[in-house]
Order: C-alpha cells, then structure tokens, then sequence
C-alpha cells in the first residue's frame, strides 16, 4: 500500500499543472522562432525569456525553440497561438496583416526616408494603434513589440544605379502580389516560386537576373557570389512582430502578464542593436570579398518612388490619410 500511494505522490508531481495560481507554482511557456541559434531575433526572443524568468522571480519560464524545430512556417506559428497550442511567435508583420489590414500599408515599397523615419512610425502613435488593433481583431493574436529586419534591396548580376537599370531584368521575389507588380512598375519580370535556398543555384544558372533581400540574408545564403551587384534602394522596410497567444493571459496573473508585456517592450532596443551588428558583420563580408554596393541619390531613390503610385493606388486604397501621416511622419 505505502508503495502504491508513493508512486501516487511521484505521479502527482510530475502531472501538477504549470498554470499560475498566484501561489509561486512555475509556468512554463513555449516561443516559437524560425531564425536560427545567433540570429538577432532569436537573441532578443531569448534576452525576452531571460528578462521574464528575471523579473518574475521564477514564476514564469519560457521556453526558446529557433530554427524552427517547432514550426517551420510563420503562418504554422500563428495558427498554434490561435488555438492555444504555442504561448508565444516572432514572425514578419506580413501574415499578421490578414487580420489588422492596416499593417499591409506599412510594407508600401519606398515608404520609409530610411530606418529612423520607420522607428518613428512604429513607436509612435500608428506604429503603437496598429499593435494594439492585433488583439482588438479578435484573432486570439496579442502583438507585443516590433523587431527590426533591416531594408530589402536588389542584388544583381549586372550594375543596377537607377530605374533604366532595371528594365527587362528577372527577379527573384516572395510569393507576394504587390512585390510582383513593383519590380513590373520597375520595368523588371518579377518571378515567384523559387525558394531561398535555390536563389544561388538559380542566378548561377541563369534563371533569374538577381533577387532582393536585406544584408544577413544575402550573405548568409551565399548569393553575394553569384550576383556581386548591390543597390541599397531599401525598397520595403517590414518590420517582424513578437506575438502572444490570449491564452497566456489566462495562464498568468495579471502582474505577471504585465511584467511579460514590458520584458517584450524592452527587448525591442535590443534586438535593434543586434540587427545593426550583424547588418554591419554581413556589409564587411561581401564587400571583402568583391561586392560593388552602389548608394543611390535622393533623386534615384525619388525616380523609384514616383513609379509606384499605380501600386499606391491599389494596396492603400481607403489608407490614403495614413499614408500621409506615415510620410509626414518626423518631417
């Protein structure tokens, strides 16, 4: 009998439930992330873990799953938040935008004067409505902060230095409608279907002319080699989302959720300063090793910018007062 009721307590024990009850007991939560271990989202998710554990005195334990061993896709990540399979995701403020559409206008291409005017937007009063509509659309979804992803520029086969440039050039995009039409309003072929890790191949072979992406990406993938021609246009500037499930509401108490919320605001800065070094880290290889980056005028960047006004049109139609406001933004 006294062996039977032991293996009872040694059961009990492991099968305690981890939800707070405001009596000490360890919550322990998941963060999904598809970046790998030293990316600079990844460093800040865990900087978040760590601040939370820190300020929490132990009551809540998150836990870091990179490179994505939990979801492999952003749009898998949100659906688990949804229904309460994941705690926490940083994604791209991309898919987020099917539910606060709002978010579409701040992926306008050529929107931003540079990364100081989109932080300006993002921590001021837009930037801040827009997070606080996440969990007002009643998506399940609660937006904590931004992270920075740096700007996405052209890399090519051949010197590109203005709009002339780009005619009849193919690129390689994301599966994006709107992206499609900026490189066509360009005068390139924009070309879809073709994964991040076949960019290299594809260029090398001739497929396509050259593709677009920030810094890391571009290094990182090797595509600095085959297409040694880089334009800091800075063409769009998303910034990634560091979300939370509702539920974590219901598995914490009301301190601790607000202790997570400002851990998370926290972090922001901090992941921006891991991004600008690992943008300058990647900038040092690839022009080490060759890479002609050319740094357009404010007049090339202008001619860039009057094409997409068809683009503005269609995808800020019913935004046009917030555009505005977005560009008049810090002027």
């Amino acid at each position: 009998m006294k062996k039977v009721v032991a293996l009872l307590l040694v059961f009990a024990a492991i099968l305690v439930p981890v939800f707070a009850n405001g009596q000490g007991e360890t919550v322990t939560l998941t963060l999904s992330e598809v970046h790998a271990e030293g990316y600079p989202t990844t460093l800040a998710d865990q900087e978040f873990a760590r601040l939370v554990n820190e300020r929490t005195e132990g009551r809540v334990q998150i836990n870091v799953y990179y490179g994505g061993t939990l979801y492999g896709e952003e749009t898998g990540s949100i659906e688990a938040l949804q229904i309460g399979d994941l705690d926490f995701a940083r994604v791209s403020a991309s898919p987020v935008a099917s539910y606060v559409p709002a978010l579409n206008v701040i992926q306008l291409p050529y929107l931003y004067r540079d990364g100081d005017h989109m932080w300006q937007v993002l921590n001021g009063p837009i930037g801040q409505d827009m997070l606080d509509e996440i969990q007002a659309s009643g998506s399940g979804l609660v937006g904590l902060c931004y992270y920075d992803a740096g700007a996405r520029n052209f890399y090519t086969t051949t010197p590109v230095q203005g709009v002339e440039d780009m005619k009849g050039l193919k690129i390689r995009l994301q599966n994006n409608p709107m992206m499609v039409e900026m490189v066509q309003l360009l005068g390139g072929n924009g070309v879809t279907g073709i994964g991040p890790n076949e960019v290299y191949s594809a260029i090398s072979q001739g497929t396509i002319d050259g593709a677009e992406n920030n810094w890391p990406t571009y290094e990182s993938m090797g595509d600095y080699e085959a297409a040694p021609y880089f334009i800091l246009d800075g063409h769009t500037r998303v910034p990634e989302i560091l979300l939370a499930s509702e539920n974590v509401i219901n598995k914490v108490s009301a301190e601790d959720w607000e202790i997570i919320k400002q851990c998370a605001k926290e972090t922001q800065d901090y992941e921006i300063e891991q991004w600008a070094l690992r943008e300058e880290s990647s900038r040092e290889i690839v022009t080490a090793a060759g890479v002609t980056v050319y740094e357009p005028t404010a007049e090339e960047i202008q001619e860039f910018q009057d094409l997409m006004a068809p683009l503005y049109d269609e995808y800020g139609a019913g935004y046009e007062d917030l555009i505005q406001e977005i560009i008049n933004t810090g002027l």
